[in-house]
Protein backbone atom coordinates (compact mmCIF):
# COMPACT_ATOMS: atom_id res chain seq x y z
CA UNK A 1 0.00 0.00 0.00
CA UNK A 2 2.97 2.25 -0.46
CA UNK A 3 2.61 5.81 -1.70
CA UNK A 4 -0.92 6.51 -0.50
CA UNK A 5 -1.96 10.14 -0.81
CA UNK A 6 -5.00 11.03 1.30
CA UNK A 7 -7.41 13.65 0.03
CA UNK A 8 -9.88 15.74 1.96
CA UNK A 9 -12.82 14.76 -0.25
CA UNK A 10 -13.61 11.45 1.47
CA UNK A 11 -13.09 9.88 4.88
CA UNK A 12 -9.68 8.21 5.23
CA UNK A 13 -11.20 4.84 6.16
CA UNK A 14 -13.09 4.86 2.85
CA UNK A 15 -9.96 5.83 0.92
CA UNK A 16 -8.05 3.02 2.62
CA UNK A 17 -10.84 0.56 1.81
CA UNK A 18 -10.80 1.67 -1.86
CA UNK A 19 -7.02 1.24 -1.97
CA UNK A 20 -7.30 -2.34 -0.68
CA UNK A 21 -10.05 -3.02 -3.24
CA UNK A 22 -7.83 -1.63 -6.01
CA UNK A 23 -5.02 -3.93 -4.87
CA UNK A 24 -7.43 -6.89 -5.07
CA UNK A 25 -8.61 -5.91 -8.57
CA UNK A 26 -5.02 -5.41 -9.73
CA UNK A 27 -4.01 -8.83 -8.40
CA UNK A 28 -1.59 -7.41 -5.83
CA UNK A 29 -3.72 -9.04 -3.13
CA UNK A 30 -4.92 -12.49 -4.17
CA UNK A 31 -7.42 -14.88 -2.56
CA UNK A 32 -5.87 -16.30 0.59
CA UNK A 33 -3.41 -13.43 1.05
CA UNK A 34 -3.21 -11.79 4.46
CA UNK A 35 -3.86 -8.07 4.80
CA UNK A 36 -1.23 -6.10 6.71
CA UNK A 37 -2.15 -5.90 10.38
CA UNK A 38 -4.19 -2.97 11.67
CA UNK A 39 -1.23 -1.92 13.84
CA UNK A 40 1.18 -2.12 10.93
CA UNK A 41 -0.99 0.02 8.62
CA UNK A 42 -1.78 2.50 11.41
CA UNK A 43 1.92 2.93 12.22
CA UNK A 44 3.09 3.11 8.60
CA UNK A 45 0.57 5.76 7.56
CA UNK A 46 0.22 7.51 10.92
CA UNK A 47 -3.46 6.64 11.17
CA UNK A 48 -5.65 5.93 14.14
CA UNK A 49 -6.01 2.13 14.47
CA UNK A 50 -9.79 2.63 14.69
CA UNK A 51 -9.71 4.16 11.19
CA UNK A 52 -7.89 1.12 9.81
CA UNK A 53 -10.22 -1.24 11.71
CA UNK A 54 -13.26 0.49 10.23
CA UNK A 55 -11.94 0.06 6.68
CA UNK A 56 -11.15 -3.60 7.34
CA UNK A 57 -14.54 -4.17 8.97
CA UNK A 58 -16.34 -2.81 5.89
CA UNK A 59 -14.31 -5.17 3.72
CA UNK A 60 -15.32 -8.04 6.03
CA UNK A 61 -18.99 -6.93 5.97
CA UNK A 62 -18.88 -7.17 2.18
CA UNK A 63 -17.29 -10.66 2.42
CA UNK A 64 -14.16 -9.49 0.62
CA UNK A 65 -11.96 -10.44 3.56
CA UNK A 66 -12.45 -12.82 6.46
CA UNK A 67 -11.18 -12.70 10.02
CA UNK A 68 -9.17 -15.68 11.15
CA UNK A 69 -9.03 -15.66 14.91
CA UNK A 70 -5.50 -14.94 16.10
CA UNK A 71 -4.16 -14.75 12.55
CA UNK A 72 -5.62 -11.59 11.02
CA UNK A 73 -7.64 -10.72 7.93
CA UNK A 74 -7.42 -12.69 4.69
CA UNK A 75 -8.75 -12.08 1.19
CA UNK A 76 -11.66 -14.43 0.50
CA UNK A 77 -11.76 -16.79 -2.47
CA UNK A 78 -14.79 -14.96 -3.96
CA UNK A 79 -13.38 -11.44 -3.50
CA UNK A 80 -11.99 -10.81 -6.99
CA UNK A 81 -15.05 -12.24 -8.77
CA UNK A 82 -17.42 -10.23 -6.55
CA UNK A 83 -15.37 -7.04 -7.00
CA UNK A 84 -15.14 -7.41 -10.75
CA UNK A 85 -18.90 -7.90 -10.99
CA UNK A 86 -19.58 -4.88 -8.73
CA UNK A 87 -17.05 -2.65 -10.50
CA UNK A 88 -18.40 -3.55 -13.95
CA UNK A 89 -21.95 -2.82 -12.81
CA UNK A 90 -20.89 0.50 -11.25
CA UNK A 91 -18.97 1.47 -14.41
CA UNK A 92 -21.94 0.73 -16.66
CA UNK A 93 -24.38 2.63 -14.43
CA UNK A 94 -22.25 5.61 -13.39
CA UNK A 95 -19.28 6.15 -15.69
CA UNK A 96 -20.27 4.81 -19.10
CA UNK A 97 -23.28 7.15 -19.54
CA UNK A 98 -20.94 10.12 -18.95
CA UNK A 99 -18.45 8.75 -21.48
CA UNK A 100 -21.22 8.30 -24.07
CA UNK A 101 -22.46 11.82 -23.42
CA UNK A 102 -18.96 13.23 -23.94
CA UNK A 103 -18.48 11.20 -27.15
CA UNK A 104 -21.76 12.60 -28.50
CA UNK A 105 -20.89 16.14 -27.43
CA UNK A 106 -17.55 15.92 -29.23
CA UNK A 107 -19.15 14.39 -32.33
CA UNK A 108 -16.79 11.42 -32.36
CA UNK A 109 -17.49 8.48 -34.63
CA UNK A 110 -16.63 4.82 -34.01
CA UNK A 111 -13.80 5.27 -36.51
CA UNK A 112 -12.43 8.22 -34.50
CA UNK A 113 -12.53 6.14 -31.32
CA UNK A 114 -10.74 3.16 -32.84
CA UNK A 115 -7.92 5.02 -34.64
CA UNK A 116 -5.55 5.39 -31.65
CA UNK A 117 -6.01 1.74 -30.67
CA UNK A 118 -4.85 0.57 -34.09
CA UNK A 119 -1.82 2.74 -34.68
CA UNK A 120 -3.51 6.00 -35.62
CA UNK A 121 -1.77 9.24 -34.83
CA UNK A 122 -1.96 10.89 -31.43
CA UNK A 123 -4.63 13.52 -31.12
Amino acid sequence: MSGIQWNDGAPIYRQLKERVIAMMLDGVLKPGDALPSVRQVAAEYQLNPITVSRAYQELADEALVEKRRGLGMYVTEEASKKLLTNERERFLKEEWPLVLERIARLGLSMEDLLKPAFGGGAA
